[in-house]
């Protein structure tokens, strides 16, 4: 009887009721308002979702939640769309549960060092409203002027400054999150940095939306240094270059910041918003930032500098002042973007691999594009060996396409190969899912996928992305199910 009722539901009566939830003007369902959604910043692949709607409230969220999942109906939850995975991509016409009105700055504790915040908050934001006050906020991906910490926590986002300070997780001391059958759920307890029982906000964050939507977070703030310093250097060679990280570690420094960007990157970000001036000739540059308390800091500027004149630097300097520096780090943020200014189309990659083993995956992504013919430029947070190739195309051309998935997928076997990962801060999404196995076997997917139906057992939420959907893993939860009715 239930089933016969929900199938005479119509499509009107769905987005009606959706109406009746959030309110008439909190719901798109037209398809040029929906053209907006097909996509999220992985623009290769795109899907029409069912409706958008924008909840106010936690309470708003659940009962969308709720009636989706009385209903059948698949669904997702979206931030800003930034994401470079394909993650808020509604590959299954799902209703999407945009965050972006949940944007309020709830609490801020300056004795405890944490802040409470909605999920669709602005990174770069919650460091702009503290900042007077002596704080800021230590996640900062590339796109923290427009990415939201909902976002930040769904694919465990990092950025420059992650080698000494960490990702997303690191930072996140509660969050409220609601189910994928409607409840709300508060995990962690805010001011305490570990409680007893399973690592639920390990597990929620970098989830990538498929075990529940969260609703507020609780992050830590931390205390502005006493100073830092910001070097940049140039090399005729990257291979001197990514030695010289290596040599800035081993010698007991972590910066804050270790940044390394090749030839075809630096071409891109000159030719973008904020040109520096870096030579044209030059093969790789590194961007190194130290700080932490006065003392001590002019002796690790010694031994930088020391280090990358060993390593054959062309030339090597230390920023005279705030505006320098913000002037040279306003040019590397710009680089994902700046492709844009010498290629019609470009794939972000995001691997990682051990530091040691630089100079040879970097010459194997050489390979790579020699291979297929595809320009790859190199920007990355070289200190924690988290590597982005950027694998130039043009769509228009028949077949660059397919060629450009397929280096990336290579380029990703590569940091599998040298004892890395497929993603260090991005997420799999829909992109990675069949690169998963180069690192996992199948019983270690299906042991993470057995997780997921603990909290998602209808799969209606964010279906189809982070794992592979068929194959081996197929055949092992059969074979489970088999032995379990036995």
């Amino acid at each position: 009887m239930f089933r016969r009722k929900k199938a005479l539901k119509t499509e009107d009566t769905h987005i009606k009721q959706l109406a009746d939830i959030v309110g008439p003007k909190e719901v798109l369902f037209h398809k040029e308002d929906l053209i907006s959604y097909e996509s999220d910043g992985f623009t290769i692949h795109s899907h029409m979702p069912k409706a958008v709607v924008f909840p106010k409230n936690t309470e708003e969220v659940a009962a969308v939640v709720k009636y989706c999942a009385d209903h059948d109906l698949p669904f997702l939850a979206r931030g800003a769309g930034t994401g470079l995975s394909g993650g808020a991509i509604p590959l299954n016409g799902e209703v999407i549960i945009s965050l972006v009105k949940m944007k309020r700055l709830l609490h801020v504790d300056l004795e405890n060092r944490q802040a409470v915040v909605e999920p669709g908050y602005v990174n770069l934001k919650l460091t702009h409203s503290i900042s007077d006050k002596g704080y800021y906020y230590a996640p900062d991906p590339s796109s923290q002027y427009c990415c939201t910490i909902g976002g930040n926590v769904a694919e465990n986002a990092g950025g420059a400054h992650c080698l000494k300070y960490g990702v997303t997780t690191n930072h996140i001391l509660g969050l409220e999150v609601v189910t994928p059958a409607g409840d709300i759920i508060e995990i962690g307890r805010e001011g305490i940095a570990d409680v007893p029982g399973y690592d639920l906000l390990g597990l929620i964050t970098g989830s990538e939306g498929t075990l529940g939507i969260v609703t507020k977070i609780t992050v830590r703030i931390l205390k502005n240094p006493e100073e830092k310093q910001t070097v940049l250097a140039y090399f005729d060679r990257v291979e001197d270059g990514s030695r010289a990280v290596s040599d800035i570690v081993s010698r007991g420094i972590v910066p804050a910041a270790l940044e390394m960007m090749d030839k075809i990157a630096i071409e891109g970000v000159e030719a973008a918003a904020f040109p520096v001036g870096h030579p044209k000739d030059i093969e790789a540059l590194l961007l190194i930032e130290v700080d932490g308390i006065s003392a001590g800091i002019e002796e690790q500027i010694d031994d930088i500098l020391d280090v990358c004149k060993k390593r054959n630097v062309r030339s090597v300097k230390v920023a005279q002042d705030e505006k320098e520096r913000a002037k040279w780090w306003a040019n590397r943020k710009t680089g994902f973007g700046a492709m844009g200014a010498i290629s019609p189309d470009y794939l972000v990659q995001d691997g990682v691999i051990p530091r040691s083993t630089l100079p040879q995956v970097l010459q194997k992504i050489n390979e790579v594009s020699q291979e297929t013919g595809l320009r790859i430029a190199n920007i990355f947070h070289a200190g924690d060996g988290n590597l982005h190739p950027l694998i130039l195309f043009d769509a228009r051309v028949p077949g660059e396409t397919e060629k450009a998935l397929e280096a990336g997928s290579k380029c990703l076997q590569a940091c599998a190969d040298a004892g890395g990962s497929i993603t260090g801060e991005h997420g799999v999404g829909i992109e990675k899912r069949e690169e998963m196995r180069f690192v996992f076997t199948d019983q270690e997917i299906q042991a993470q996928t057995d997780v997921r139906e603990v909290f998602n057992p209808h799969y209606l939420l964010n279906a189809g992305k982070l794992f592979p959907s068929s194959g081996r893993c197929a055949e092992i939860k059969a074979e489970q199910k088999k032995a379990a009715s036995e």
